[in-house]
């Protein structure tokens, strides 16, 4: 490709990113004047840095928040200087017309559920990763934005940083020759989370709402604030949470653009004694068969260590390219390297930031909103992410390898495997539950 080309590719990839914050475009949001207007669903550590974010765009306007626990709820109000109306209940904002998009910053048991009521409510969508809890639900996103034809951008970040853009344009014009295998990694000390029994909730908290359309499990401390993230019923675990954005990135720097044809994974709670249903330790291998001749197949191998900070390359989060001439790494931590054959350092330079940061995806999404054009995170790609890390879930959880159809997002033979796929919803329904026909 010519400097000229690539010059151009990267100018059209990275709308919306560093650049986008200087752009004079004109355009009107439907239904307001030239700034849209966002609520924020969720006031807890990224709809706070939701909040942040969108205050520092001069396109957005926060016109509501909106949380089940009153004292997160107040502090985000206070973030917007009391600027934006504070709600407890979700479906208000689904009934004002002044509000355009909505982010959601909620678990991962809401993420779906929330995106299609906010789809059908004819609002923009910005929606957290995983984009779903489960394949199906996935799916159903995906369909319903297309169904919608609305603005619908997922949280993974590093789509819109400028230097991790550069990196992986590298990687698809060879510079490390073909791709064949892509590595990823999510280490840290996460905290024991204890054995509890179920108590009374925190004053205040509306906290059948905050179950929703999950099975009904009653208020527990450790599957609360957070918590959540490591239980079935509400969470992803961490390949789902932190792991997702290197997933992310493996993925897109590999060049696949189906789900894998097979899940292989060993791993469980090899630290922690405590509650926590999801693995602390994972290895995870997913692979895309081709035609399976030598060249078009691909591999993604997952590392998860969640009580070590020994990290590879000394970052808990990172992905490395492998290449039949060279390999290439690179963090959202900062850090970057080429090396050729026989390991020799190739001395090539990023010359945009590659610290992924929300403002570059919040300006993108804005920008298509006004402008019109595909986010950078489309929900087709992150449906694609968000299945990646539910197939090595599910392979960890029941101990064996997964053989799925990538056309049709099912598993043959097995089914056991085939529930897991989708989920239970609460017992006697509730109204934010998806319709599954």
């Amino acid at each position: 490709m010519s400097d000229r080309n690539r010059r151009n590719f990267l100018a059209k990839a990275a709308v919306g990113t560093a650049a986008a914050f200087l752009s004079t475009r004109p355009g009107r949001a439907a239904g307001t004047n030239e700034r849209v207007g966002v609520a924020i669903i969720g006031a807890g550590n990224q709809g706070k840095r939701h909040c942040e974010s969108l205050l520092s765009l001069k396109d957005a306007e926060i016109v509501c928040v909106c949380d089940v626990d009153p004292v997160r709820l107040a502090a985000q109000v206070a973030r917007t200087d009391g600027k934006a109306k504070g709600v407890s209940d979700f479906r208000r904002i689904l009934d004002d017309k002044s509000i355009d998009a909505v982010t959601l910053a909620v678990p991962d048991h809401w993420h779906t559920p929330a995106a299609l009521l906010a789809l059908e409510a004819g609002k923009h969508v910005y929606v957290e990763k995983p984009c779903s809890h489960n394949v199906r639900e996935g799916r159903m996103l995906v369909e319903a934005v297309k169904r919608h034809q609305k603005v619908a951008a997922h949280g993974t970040q590093s789509r819109s940083t400028p230097g991790i853009q550069e990196a992986i344009q590298m990687l698809h014009e060879g510079v490390i020759g073909d791709v064949l295998i892509s590595k990823c990694w999510n280490w840290q000390k996460r905290e024991n989370i204890s054995h509890l029994q179920p108590s009374a909730p925190p004053k205040g908290v509306d906290y059948d709402t905050w179950v929703g359309p999950a099975e009904w499990l009653p208020f527990q401390e450790n599957r609360f604030h957070y918590k959540w993230h490591w239980w079935y019923d509400f969470g992803t675990g961490d390949m789902g949470n932190d792991g997702c954005h290197e997933l992310d990135m493996a993925l897109w720097g590999l060049g696949v653009t189906t789900h894998p044809s097979l899940a292989s994974a060993v791993g469980g709670k090899y630290f922690f004694d405590d509650d926590q249903q999801f693995p602390d330790t994972a290895q995870v291998a997913l692979e895309w068969a081709g035609d399976g001749k030598p060249g078009h197949k691909r591999m993604l191998i997952y590392e998860q260590r969640l009580w070590s900070t020994t990290y590879p390359f000394n970052v808990d989060s990172g992905v490395e390219f492998y290449g039949t001439k060279g390999k290439m790494f690179i963090s959202k931590r900062g850090k970057f390297e080429i090396r050729g054959e026989r390991n020799v350092l190739v001395e090539k330079k990023l010359k945009g930031s590659y610290a992924a940061k929300v403002e570059y995806n919040h300006q993108n999404w804005i920008d298509c909103i006004r402008n019109g054009g595909t986010p950078n995170a489309p929900i087709e790609v992150a449906h694609r992410t968000a299945t990646a890390a539910h197939l090595g879930n599910i392979a960890i959880r029941l101990g064996r390898s997964l053989k799925f159809e990538p056309e049709t997002e099912t598993i043959a033979g097995d089914e056991e495997a085939t529930a897991l796929l989708g989920r239970r919803y609460r017992a006697g329904g509730h109204w934010a539950n998806p319709k599954t026909t």
